[in-house]
Formats: C-alpha cells, structure tokens, sequence
C-alpha cells in the first residue's frame, strides 16, 4: 500500500528535501521543529527550491500550489494523528537523537515507524531508547534530496523485516533507488565520499593548486558532476566536519580527521553555499561567483 502521511522532524536542509520529494510524490507531510522562526525559513527553502524546478520547466507553478497544499507544519512533536513514519532529521549528535526517538515513542502509535536519517551515528542505540526497536530502522537521503536518486536503508540490529521492507515502500513511493546497506558508521556514500573531500581540502591548504584548480582537474578528469570543494560547500562545511569526527571517532582511522583547513573553515564560519562563502563564494541567490 502506498504512504500516505509522514512526520518529518528538522527542517534544515534534510528535513526540507525529504518533505518537498515526499510531498511532490502526493505523500501528505507534517514538518516539525522548536520554533516557528525555523519552519518558516524551512518552507521559504522548499519554495525557493520548487522556484528553480519551475524556471527550468521541471513542474508548473499549480503543481508548485499542489505541493505546498500537502505540507503542514508544527512546532515541536505533540499529537499528530495518521502519521506511518516518524523521520528524525535533526542534526548528527547521538544524545540528540536518543532524546529525539524517546519522544517520538511516547508520541506516535505503536504502529508508526521510527526512522533515523543519520549515516554515521549507531542506529541500534537509538533504537534502543524506544520501547519498539523492531520498527526503528535508518534511511540516508543524500543532500540535495530532491536532485539525488539514492537512499541507503540500513537496519537496526532489532529492526524486522516488516519494517525495512515499509522503510523501501517509502523510499520507492519517493522515486528513489534502495541500496540496502550495513549497520556500518558511513554506510557506503559517506564512507566514500568522506576522504574524497578531505584529500581536496589537504591538496589545497598545501599549495598543490587553487580550489578552482581542483575542482576542475577532477571534474574533467573523472567526469564528475561537481568537484569535491564545490560539493562540500553544497553540503555545509560544518556538517562535513561533523561527519568526519563521527567516523574518526568510530573507526579511529587518520584518514577521516578532519583537515585543519576545515576546521579553520568552520571557526570562521565560512561553511558553504549557505553562508554565501566557502571554498567558493556564493551569490544572495545561491548562485556561484567563482
């Protein structure tokens, strides 16, 4: 049976993709967060992000108000009837997530599946903070999630059968391609991926070549859709930086610590396209000055 309604905790960048897809799919979606301030700029986001699939012939703008219609929000948790997934979008920290999924247990009917959106953090002992383990399972939307195709799904150590095969209905109802992965911090993607823009950033604080350089060495190089400084800005610096320390910290292996270049970064709060400057600078409308 297709989804029909979905709670959506966070409306950062993840948060506001998943809802936009989901909602674009004809899933109903209640978008959640501590105030009021957030929701509004999260849904100001996925309007400006229908913009751009309207200006490139992608939806018209009454598929735009059709969208929209099916996107509620919420401050805080509360209540919230008909809902057969509850997605924790919320940032990577593990006590936030626990304290997050507790709530979630308390919310939700028994029924309702518990989904953690995190591909470095353990699932297990989120799911463990519940009195329902066995319907927590993880789901790793790739950002931006409107433009990638992919979603890891990974189970719990509890997680069952019913429950990841709800968790591959979702992400099929969403058009996205299921790759099933290990309880493993990084899963594939990240894991991958990681290194990739660590490396970059070491070649560049070294002197090895401009971050233009890089970018377009690798792009044209390996037939990349973006270069590795480009997509860390597209990712938020400070999230890359995050994920870093998670898989140094679980794995312990130098090739996850973070450059200081990057640290440098963070501190200065050049985090990327959404601070308007990064690797690269960025327009008021997110375009790229470089």
């Amino acid at each position: 049976m297709p989804v029909k309604r979905i709670f959506i905790a966070g409306a950062g960048n993840i948060g506001q993709g998943i809802a936009e897809v989901a909602a674009s799919s004809g899933i109903g979606v209640v978008l959640s967060d501590i105030r009021e301030d957030i929701l509004e700029a999260g849904l100001a986001g996925i309007e400006n992000s229908l913009d751009s699939s309207i200006k490139r012939w992608g939806i018209t703008a009454g598929e735009k108000r059709g969208i929209l219609s099916r996107i509620e929000t919420v401050v805080g948790i509360g209540k919230v009837e008909g809902c057969e997934f509850a997605i924790g979008a919320v940032p990577e920290r593990i006590r936030l997530k626990q304290d997050l999924f507790r709530d979630f247990d308390l919310a939700f009917h028994s029924e309702t599946i518990l989904v953690t959106t995190t591909s470095t953090l353990n699932i297990t002992l989120i799911a463990n903070e519940t009195s329902r383990p066995e319907k927590v399972v993880g789901m790793h939307f790739l950002h931006p999630v409107p433009k990638r195709a992919v979603v890891e799904v990974a189970r719990a150590l509890k997680t069952s059968d019913e429950t990841f095969e709800a968790a591959v209905q979702l992400a099929t109802d969403m058009k996205k391609q299921v790759v099933e992965v290990c309880e493993y911090p990084g899963y594939v993607t990240t894991r991958v991926i990681i290194p990739f823009i660590n490396e970059a950033a070491y070649a560049l604080m070294e002197g090895v070549a401009s971050a233009e350089g890089i970018d377009t060495a690798m792009k044209l190089g390996f037939g990349f859709p973006a270069g590795p400084l480009e997509l860390a800005d597209n990712i938020g610096l400070d999230e890359v930086v995050q994920r870093m320390e998670g898989l140094f910290r679980e794995l312990g292996d130098f090739k996850y610590r973070p450059c200081p270049l990057l640290r440098m970064m963070v501190r200065d709060q050049k985090l990327g396209r959404k601070t308007g400057e990064g690797f690269f600078k960025y327009s008021d409308t997110g375009e790229d000055e470089k």
